[in-house]
């Protein structure tokens, strides 16, 4: 009997066939694929909660729309279903974008341990800038930690791919992997206000403090493994055997089997 994988989708654009084809040659999993906003009606009914595998790639809560961004928290049952997952030490792992989801649902970003801005905020309790965005980055990925999520993979391989400058809180998590050979500054990224704003490529006015170079880590969800890598903005990447690996791997070690 097939191992079920819940995927979310939805509230950021992606090439829909490429990531069909990706998220389907990850294992023998039968998968089941939920977009916003239906995705969190059905979560919130329970959709969730039996799932071997849950995988994040959205980015709810937020419309965009003439230069502005409107931002809305979760359905209380939503949130209510995750935490009881999580609770149950049933895990998830969240890619690319999804680290930007959610703005108004604080606790999100806490297991997830970073958050990526699409607005100037608050973050620990100090205030932030605007995260940044730089697509088609060509970078090596260079691998941490001998764990379940990464072992039997390259030391270090190349990956080109869309980067974030955000925050990070590389204190709470577990260090997987980090991306060397590009520097993450201010003037190698642009700012996501400047963009929402319809200035695309942008960093007028914009400052940003040097940032982590983290793109993979592990932290806890209540009672489950929670596991952020940052890969996933376009075919490419979708394509790229070492990724394929790692993000088959991270499913296989939240679903609390070993690779």
């Amino acid at each position: 009997m097939a191992r079920s994988l819940l995927v979310l989708s939805g509230g950021h654009p992606y090439e829909a066939e490429p990531f069909d084809a990706f998220i389907h040659a990850l294992g023998e999993w039968d998968v089941t694929h939920l977009v916003h906003p239906e995705a969190e009606t059905q979560v919130a009914r329970g959709a969730a909660d039996d799932a071997d595998a849950l995988l994040f790639y959205d980015m709810p809560g937020y419309t965009f729309g003439e230069g502005e961004v409107a931002i809305r928290p979760p359905d209380e049952a939503y949130t209510d279903a995750l935490a009881r997952r999580f609770a149950a030490g049933r895990g998830a792992l969240a890619l690319h974008h999804a680290l930007a989801g959610w703005a108004l649902w604080p606790r999100w970003h806490q297991w997830l341990g970073g958050r990526f801005f699409y607005r100037p905020g608050e973050w620990e309790s100090d205030p932030v800038p605007d995260s940044g965005y730089r697509h088609d980055v060509e970078y090596t990925a260079r691998v941490l930690a001998d764990h379940p999520v990464t072992r039997g993979v390259s030391e270090s391989f190349d990956v080109t791919d869309e980067l974030y400058l955000c925050q990070i809180d590389e204190s709470a998590v577990t260090p997987l992997i980090r991306a060397e050979g590009f520097g993450f500054t201010r003037d190698n990224f642009y700012s996501a206000a400047n963009a929402v704003a319809g200035d695309m490529f942008s960093r007028e006015g914009w400052n940003h403090p040097p940032g982590s170079n983290l793109i993979g880590w592990e932290t806890r969800a209540e009672n489950a493994p929670l596991v952020y890598l940052q890969f996933g903005d376009g075919p490419e990447t979708y394509a790229n055997p070492h990724v394929r690996q790692i993000v088959a791997q991270a499913l296989d070690y939240i679903a609390g089997e070993q690779p």
